[in-house]
């Protein structure tokens, strides 16, 4: 049965690949936020957002799940990690993410995770009460995703995810449904060479539907039952457009350079670590971003980490188009258990640099077992 799994990953990440990459660099500026479910686009852990998620061709474990699904491959036996971001300080917006993953079979994963975004309670608001005091409606972005990933070989891993994406207030909602796939190639002697290309979000359009497209309103005249009637009162429903998801297209490299490691010392075994990454994403609908980040890691204790992410104009206030500036950085802290000492206790930390708002805060826990 996984067997049959794994040919129909390794299958749908290759094709979709194929048929995509042509439309996926051949994007609009112009078509720049025209695009729904945005919030597909945010990266809730801490972790990775520490280098401005550079890292997608070394990602490793559940995190992978939002950068290149291939790293899920990489979990050992059990992973289950917890992460809450505090989105653009001020906005009161906050993002709950919660992940799980399981080693089966002899080199599968499968992962679930889940991300909801709270943006609280906004006032309800009509023509008729423009200033409210009718009551309050919240939000809710809610992702589900499961997962699948393998090592295919010592050097080859790929995996797919599928997401379930559910957009909703009181009275209008979206569902739809949506694809991710990746590959990542590690090479060198000590595995230090990586390579990953992953493809997200590609799904059929999504639209709105509810109560809350109807109104009511006041007819002249018209005919009902049959009979011409004037003066009454009908339901009209407005259609909502459809509105397509955000794709996008990754690829880059990474490279850990291994300080103090010889024939003598294993790779797991080095005091030193510093890892440089670099990534491209290619997006549909907005500008395409260049990532560059840098990690130093302490044995496993102990991980620091930064990145800039390179957009159209972001250097420019006045035309830049997100509220991010570029930069982020991060740490890790990380410990091991048990009686072998090979299960691992994490805190994560990550900031992302914004002007306006005050930035973004992540902090993360995770237990490998």
């Amino acid at each position: 049965m996984m067997n049959k799994i794994s040919k129909i990953v390794l299958n749908s990440a290759v094709a979709i690949g194929l048929m995509s990459s042509s439309s996926m660099f051949a994007g609009n500026p112009d078509r720049a936020g025209s695009a729904g479910s945005g919030q597909l686009l945010i990266n809730p852990w801490a972790r990775s957002t520490g280098w401005g998620g550079a890292n997608q061709s070394n990602a490793h474990g559940l995190e992978a799940m939002y950068l290149n699904v291939a790293g899920l491959a990489f979990t050992k036996k059990t992973e289950v990690v917890f992460s809450r971001s505090n989105w653009l300080g001020g906005s009161k917006v906050n993002i709950n993410a919660f992940g799980f993953t399981q080693h089966v079979g002899e080199t599968g994963v499968l992962g679930l995770g889940i991300v909801a975004l709270d943006a609280g309670d906004i006032n309800i608001t009509t023509v008729d009460q423009p200033e409210g005091g009718i009551g309050v409606y919240s939000p809710l972005f809610l992702n589900i995703g499961l997962s699948y990933a393998k090592a295919f070989s010592d050097n080859i891993y790929g995996g797919a995810t599928l997401k379930i994406v559910n957009e909703q207030i009181s009275n209008v909602s979206a569902r739809g449904a949506c694809l991710d796939a990746g590959i990542q190639y590690h090479t060198g002697k000590y595995d230090q060479f990586h390579i990953g290309i992953s493809l997200k979000n590609v799904g059929p359009k999504m639209t709105y539907r509810g109560d809350g497209l109807s109104f009511e309103d006041n007819v002249s005249s018209g005919s009902q039952y049959n009979n011409t009637v004037s003066g009454y009162t009908a339901t009209f429903e407005q259609r909502s457009a459809n509105y397509e998801l955000p794709s996008c297209l990754n690829m880059g490299a990474s490279y850990d350079f291994l300080i103090g490691v010889s024939d003598s010392v294993k790779a797991s075994e080095i005091d030193h670590r510093v890892s440089v990454a670099a990534n491209f994403t290619s997006n549909s609908f907005t500008y395409d971003q260049y990532s560059l980040g840098v990690e130093y890691g302490f044995k496993k204790y102990l991980m620091v980490r930064a990145g800039y992410t390179y957009e159209k104009n972001i250097t420019k206030a006045d035309l830049r188009k997100t509220a991010f500036t570029g930069p982020s950085a991060g740490m890790t802290l990380q410990l091991p258990f048990g009686t072998e000492k090979n299960k691992t206790f994490a805190l994560d930390y990550s900031y992302r640099f914004s002007n306006p708002f005050s930035g973004v805060h992540s902090i993360g826990a995770r237990i490998n077992l």
